[in-house]
């Protein structure tokens, strides 16, 4: 029996009043999520792709075989139908997770939104995003002290992460794109991401991020002590928004 939190309902309802209101007053708000992780190398993957004669591939998906592990962590755009993929070779972590952000918002958000205040997130409990950690909640901060944004975030309940709306309208898309065949290098991989289309209009940007994470992140009393976070009324657990610092 799988989990199924009785908040579920209420939480998924919020998220719907918060898109719609975003997108009333043309703020931004994204759906983040990490895909599955991938060994990169001439491995098996599932699926089908049309060929003259089969592919030659490795019988078993040793890590030691692989050039790497992939680790796509996406930015969806859910007013744009635009993508962004950060393809990491470290690990998750929250700092992985915020430079990805920044990097979407450079390359992409800024010049799409016309001088916004506000941003909103839509995330998991989960990995590098998730709501207890401390790491995260800086990163934030950091975020909404450099471009002057009001950032809420919205996590998704545990058990319910499959109606984040990335996972639907932007990785299953990627996965269809990419099934059948082998992930042979970080190019390759970078080359189906982008090349990922959907009869409603969806495109997707990627980039290679080859900077190593270290597993922990240390956040100290004071920057703690900076971080503008008020939770709200409803669900404070999953909801809350960071201020930027006037300072």
């Amino acid at each position: 029996m799988g989990t199924h939190d009785s908040d579920r309902g209420q939480q998924c309802r919020r998220f719907a009043r918060r898109r719609r209101r975003f997108q009333r007053e043309s703020w931004p708000i994204i759906s983040v999520d990490c895909k599955k992780k991938e060994l990169v190398g001439n491995f098996k993957n599932p699926g089908r792709t049309w060929r003259r004669q089969a592919r030659q591939v490795l019988d078993h998906d040793f890590p030691s075989w692989a050039e790497g592990r992939a680790i796509p962590l996406g930015v969806y755009d859910i007013a744009a139908n635009h993508g962004f993929v950060a393809v990491g070779v470290s690990r998750e972590t929250p700092a992985f997770v915020i430079n990805t952000l920044r990097q979407w918002w450079r390359l992409l958000g800024e010049s799409r939104y016309a001088q916004p205040t506000r941003l909103g997130i839509e995330c998991d409990c989960g990995g590098g995003n998730g709501p207890r950690l401390w790491a995260w909640k800086h990163g934030l901060q950091e975020l909404a002290d450099d471009f002057g944004l009001t950032i809420t975030v919205g996590h998704f309940p545990p058990g319910a992460s499959k109606w984040n709306l990335i996972e639907h309208r932007m990785f299953s898309l990627i996965s269809a794109n990419w099934a059948g065949e082998p992930l042979t290098s970080y190019e390759v991989i970078l080359k189906f991401i982008r090349a990922t289309r959907s009869n409603t209009g969806f495109r997707c940007c990627a980039r290679l991020d080859e900077r190593e994470y270290p597993k922990k992140q240390t956040v100290t009393d004071h920057q703690k002590s900076r971080i503008q976070l008020s939770p709200h009324r409803v669900l404070p657990q999953w909801n809350y928004t960071i201020h930027p610092n006037s300072d």
